[in-house]
């Protein structure tokens, strides 16, 4: 025992050698340019200092402890007001620059004569840069390392770069959520959707509605197998939970230093059945005691709408003001999708509001909603988002919409004007399986290799014939957690398939080369999966899109 307590130190004290960086042609995602430079290595060394501009001084202090884990490292940090470095020397400069760095997001890493400067004129610039050179250094301890002379410039191709987590099917801490963030500012995506309400759960904490915490919360079992199972077996554990606004603040906090949009959904009129669990009035039948869901796939299956009535109204107006309140994001996401007309048609209350309203069908009641909750949103100085069906039906096109469907539905609703996120179920929903081996681990259905995300052509020929590229501002993967209820499950669905969706989001479409890909993701995001302990799914090269049938 104490022999392996030394073992255990020693590995952990940082060695006095000169290490030399990783190389610079295994940065993932690809950058725009990287030129070398004929100038000697750059040395970084305990005594090296970080100096910072104001706007960074949160980032830096990141970058510091990043780089501290990752090398053994500990760097003395100083702000640094001055635009010259010349008198700087075995440093460190994360620096703002708005003169030559012109674009949202773009930084430049310029390494030699013995300083690394890094510039950006934002936040997410700077973030981008650290964790390019991070990529740079070694992922082992030591006392000194060397760095090559170079200059890298980089910036993204599309502005809305996102991953999204379902909460509501499986429940994660906020321990979770922070790494989750973590894998996002790595592979340079800058925004978290962050799916909080649905049928089976309502994770948000509500001063006016109570019950939705005491019971939306909670279910009173989950579904065993797959929902198409028969017969359908369940656990009988009581599950659930809610954040509370100081865990809600703590994510928003980090997300900040990480230059991360969080953009929160509650998803109306449908998947509701855990509100009118809550509050039965909400509901096209009052009369009934509803119980939060249990198991997936309600489409259709199971009531879970709201109905159209003054009380439901009132309800949409408290808790998006609550949520404004919750979160400073410009958008808020108010799904809108999978409202199955169903309970409507048979609901007299609802037919009745149908016709006083002058409304054409149930189509337009979802149109009539998602305009109410539009409303509410602009009086708070908010913007709508929600998934493709909203724009389906008369709503103002300064909303944008997530595209799930095919590129035949992205052409139709950029045609209307809407700016649109691809996030197309193949390949972008992280929920299906990887691989076609009987033996993987349960997912909803289909096949969405790591390939089929590298390869997808986020602007679709259709758009691009119609002329309309400018509509498609960028794409995001998402997880549905049904069959995801641990955290090691969420690693392995997202890894490394994140790091193909950064990829195809941050470079051009002219630089794909998936064997290049696959050098670059075993070089230095595989490594780094390693070390982070996340439980990736390491098959990814024996399944392609040809074995998927």
């Amino acid at each position: 025992m104490i022999y392996k307590k030394v073992l255990y130190l020693f590995i952990l004290t940082a060695v006095a050698v000169n290490i030399t960086a990783q190389s610079i042609s295994n940065i993932i995602p690809m950058p725009v340019r990287v030129e070398k430079l004929p100038s000697s290595k750059v040395k970084l060394t305990t005594n090296s200092v970080i100096y910072f501009s104001p706007l960074f001084e949160a980032q830096t202090q990141y970058f510091k402890e990043l780089l501290a884990k990752q090398t053994g490292i500990l760097l003395m940090v100083k702000a640094h007001n001055s635009s010259s470095s010349s008198s700087l020397q075995n440093a460190v400069l994360l620096q703002q620059d708005s003169t030559n760095i012109d674009r949202p997001e773009m930084y430049r890493i310029t390494i030699r004569d013995g300083i690394v400067r890094m510039q950006a004129r934002d936040v997410r610039g700077i973030i981008n840069a650290v964790q390019t050179f991070l990529q740079l250094a070694p992922l082992k301890k030591s006392s000194t390392f060397l760095l090559p002379a170079v200059i890298i410039t980089d910036y993204p191709r599309f502005t809305y770069r996102g991953m999204h987590l379902d909460v509501v099917r499986h429940f994660f801490p906020v321990s979770y959520i922070k790494k989750y963030l973590d894998y996002l500012a790595f592979h340079k995506l800058n925004t978290f959707h962050w799916h909080l309400t649905d049928d089976q759960g309502w994770r948000l904490p509500s001063k006016r509605y109570p019950l939705l915490n005491a019971i939306g919360s909670w279910r009173d079992s989950t579904l065993i197998g797959h929902f198409k199972d028969t017969p359908a077996r369940y656990d009988g554990q009581r599950y659930g939970g809610f954040y509370s606004k100081a865990e809600i603040d703590d994510v928003l906090a980090y997300a900040k230093v990480l230059g991360i949009t969080v953009i929160p959904e509650v998803d109306i009129p449908g998947h509701a059945r855990a509100i009118i669990a809550a509050y039965p009035g909400l509901s096209t039948r009052p009369d009934t005691t509803w119980q939060v869901a249990t198991t997936w796939g309600m489409y259709n299956r199971q009531n879970n709408v709201l109905a159209p009535n003054d009380s439901t109204f009132t309800f949409l107006q408290n808790i998006f003001s609550e949520l404004c309140e919750l979160f400073p994001s410009t958008y808020i996401h108010i799904g809108g999708d999978e409202s199955s007309y169903l309970w409507w048609k048979r609901d007299p209350k609802t037919q009745a509001f149908i016709q006083e309203k002058g409304l054409k069908n149930e189509a337009a009641l979802l149109t009539y909603f998602s305009n109410y909750v539009a409303g509410i949103l602009r009086e708070k100085g908010r913007k709508t988002m929600g998934w493709h069906e909203i724009g389906e039906g008369d709503i103002d096109t300064s909303a944008i919409l997530m595209n799930w469907a095919d590129d035949a539905k992205a052409l139709e609703i950029a045609r209307k004007g809407f700016s649109v996120v691809m996030t197309p179920g193949k390949p972008f929903y992280f929920d299906h399986y990887q691989s076609k081996d009987p033996k993987d681990s349960l997912a909803i259905h289909g096949y969405n290799p790591l390939e089929a995300v590298y390869y997808y052509s986020i602007i679709p020929q259709k758009i691009k014939d119609a002329g309309l590229d400018n509509k498609i501002i960028g794409g995001q993967a998402n997880l549905w957690t049904e069959y995801i209820g641990s955290e090691t499950k969420v690693d392995y669905m997202v890894l490394p398939r994140m790091a193909a969706l950064g990829e195809n989001l941050w470079s051009g479409e002219e630089k794909k080369n998936y064997k290049d890909f696959l050098r670059r993701l075993e070089s230095s995001a595989i490594p780094r999966y390693r070390v982070w302990g996340s439980h990736f799914f390491r098959n990814y090269r024996e399944w392609d899109v040809k074995k998927g049938g």
